[in-house]
């Protein structure tokens, strides 16, 4: 039960900051816990509305769907009779939003969030994104951290790397923070002192929910077993997971070790909180705001209880539309209802996202990400993998718009050896592509050292 403080955050303090921020996330949340109810008919009727005035805002402010729809015959007022009628649709890539930003963006949309991301799918990428899709990604997320029992204002420890968040401290922000009662550790140095002193943070913190990655989460919890410190009686009550794949064993790592509950989530910044655990154990699609599909190789649909890879529509998107947007990622689609009572479909399992953890020279265990992030934020790269094949050589394989050039080699050096150590070897390469591995899984961060230890 949250107290007193929780719930002056969760009706009054989080609101404000929401609404000095121009987001309608508060009106949003409620919309979406009563719509989390809904029959299968009126849901669906109402998603079909809103993607019918999203295709036709996108046809009427922007170039790049304008073509498309013209190329096709398609006209949305008329053509668009069911959901399914989505899929005479092209679907959208990275590729393509590389090449086509500005014709994807609405005309008159006003200033927009630069946006990067690539860290998962080894393939970078910067978009824009508007207040509304901020807000209702902010509502699906806050509707399901209460699902859980737990509020805005609960005290939150975050396990977290991406630049965005971490340069993001300044005072206004550890304000904020402080209000909010969360606190950020960074993910990227997990040397076994900083271990300690995560876990005696915690202790001394005694946070409701943990938020992070599930390496990153589950690695915290085997060195607290390695040192024989209980952290069970911290007052955690889940752990709320994202970014990676959840392996089973790191499921039961972090919730023995905390002993609390180890919520699920699957989304990114470029496709928005696509999904998330209840309590009952459903993995539950934001259908409100969110048209998930599986295809195959030829991008056909697979049925319910297929792999395919995971197709998103974000309806929140009119700034900048995601329709039909490739994720790159694996995953299955769920015929079956939850028995908690909500009717939002479900998503079953999320085959394609993995990221290794990585060893400086020194010994310092660090997340893969921040490797990643060295990659992701140079306009010439198109694809990477990374391979940590000792404590003293690291190879880069690079797909690159162009010839590797001596200045951005150098840049990618600069950046490695400043994560790993100024004496490791990085041997970086330029290929024309980079297959899968023989599981046909892609792994874009590989360490041996990680691997053996």
């Amino acid at each position: 039960m949250s107290g007193i403080y929780t719930r002056l955050v969760a009706s009054a303090l989080f609101p404000l900051q929401e609404r000095l921020k121009g987001h309608s996330s508060v009106r949003m949340r409620r919309e979406l816990e009563r719509s989390q109810y809904w029959d299968e008919e009126r849901l669906d009727g109402a998603r079909l509305s809103r993607l019918r005035a999203l295709l036709v805002h996108a046809q009427a402010y922007c170039p790049y769907y304008r073509a498309c729809f013209a190329a096709l015959g398609f006209e949305p007022k008329s053509d668009l009779r069911n959901l399914a009628d989505l899929q005479r649709l092209p679907m959208l890539d990275k590729a393509a939003i590389r090449a086509h930003a500005d014709a994807i963006r609405s005309a008159g949309a006003g200033p927009l969030l630069r946006m990067n991301t690539g860290g998962s799918s080894g393939e970078p990428l910067a978009f824009y994104v508007g207040k509304e899709r901020t807000s209702h990604d902010v509502a699906a997320k806050w509707r399901a951290t209460r699902w859980w029992n737990v509020d805005v204002g609960d005290r939150e420890v975050v396990i977290w790397g991406s630049p965005i968040e971490l340069q993001a401290q300044d005072r206004l922000r550890a304000w904020r923070d402080r209000l909010l009662r969360t606190e950020l550790l960074p993910a990227f140095d997990l040397a076994p002192q900083r271990l300690s002193r995560y876990l005696q943070r915690i202790r001394e913190r005694r946070p409701r929910m943990l938020f992070g990655y599930p390496s990153a989460l589950a690695y915290l919890a085997r060195h607290a077993r390695e040192q024989g410190l209980r952290m069970d009686r911290a007052g955690v009550q889940v752990a709320f997971v994202t970014a990676e794949r959840l392996y089973d064993e790191q499921r039961a790592d972090i919730g023995q070790v905390f002993g609390c509950a180890v919520a699920n989530g699957y989304g990114g910044r470029d496709a928005g909180f696509v999904a998330h655990e209840c309590p009952a154990g459903g993995m539950h699609i934001s259908a409100e705001d969110i048209i998930v599909e599986t295809v195959d190789r030829r991008g056909r649909q697979t049925a319910p209880g297929t792999a395919g890879e995971i197709v998103v529509t974000h309806l929140a998107t009119s700034a900048f539309p995601f329709v039909r947007y490739r994720t790159g990622d694996i995953g299955v689609l769920s015929a079956a209802r939850c028995p908690c009572g909500r009717t939002l479909p479900l998503l079953r399992e999320v085959k394609g996202r993995s990221t290794d953890f990585i060893v400086a020279q020194d010994g310092t265990v660090m997340h893969g990400l921040a490797l990643v992030y060295v990659l992701r934020e140079l306009p010439q790269v198109r694809g990477f993998r990374v391979e940590q094949e000792s404590l003293s050589l690291t190879r880069v394989l690079l797909v690159l718009d162009g010839p590797l050039e001596d200045s951005l080699r150098n840049r990618i050096v600069h950046g490695f050896r400043a994560r790993l150590g100024a004496r490791v070897e990085v041997d970086v390469r330029q290929v024309a592509a980079i297959a899968p591995e023989r599981s046909g899984k892609f792994r874009y961060v590989v360490s041996k050292l990680a691997e053996q230890s």
